[in-house]
């Protein structure tokens, strides 16, 4: 066993103390940066002047949630089995949800629609007719190109997709989506 050599009480105090500063020194430094925020919006609104920064409309995720269910809602009327995901402006997943008794492959599927839908800002049927004069599209990765995605749009720009899948058609699995569009909507 290696022996240890005790350390006098004034250098535990020293230490102690020095200690105390370096981490209140880093903490005023982190604090004074974090107030010194004043500048951020000047600069920012100087870049949006120049063209450097763009702002858009992302869907929230009590919207996106009042949507989903009210897809779901028009596929239990329908007595479909379906899962309805929403995605924000980029194409990132904002929520899915699986309805009762939907097919293990529709959860991705209707992920796929959505994207689709908002990467286009179309219906994914009429994107199914595109593919007769361009049909490597359907190779770009993450798409879909069945019925089933629908935009939802804010002054003609897309901010989110939401996709159905799980029904026998696309056609069902668009109206089912569009149900959701309205929702938002009304």
């Amino acid at each position: 066993m290696k022996h240890v050599k005790k350390v006098s009480r004034r250098t535990r105090v020293m230490t102690g103390g020095a200690l105390a500063v370096a981490i209140a020194g880093g903490g005023f430094g982190v604090y004074s940066a974090g107030a010194s925020t004043d500048a951020a919006p000047a600069a920012v609104a100087a870049d949006a002047a120049e063209g450097n920064v763009m702002q858009t409309n992302h869907l929230t995720v009590e919207a996106a949630t009042e949507a989903a269910e009210a897809a779901l809602d028009e596929a239990k009327k329908q007595n479909q089995r379906v899962s309805v995901a929403v995605v924000d402006r980029n194409g990132n997943t904002i929520l899915t949800m699986r309805g009762d008794g939907a097919g293990p492959q529709s959860y991705e599927s209707a992920v796929k629609k959505a994207f689709t839908a908002v990467s286009w800002n179309a219906p994914t049927s009429e994107l199914v007719k595109r593919l007769e004069n361009a049909p490597t599209l359907k190779d770009i990765p993450g798409t879909l190109f069945l019925g089933g995605g629908a935009p939802v749009t804010v002054g003609g720009a897309p901010v989110a997709g939401i996709g159905v899948a799980g029904a026998p058609s696309g056609d069902i699995d668009e109206k089912i989506a569009q149900a959701g569009v309205a929702a938002l909507e009304g």
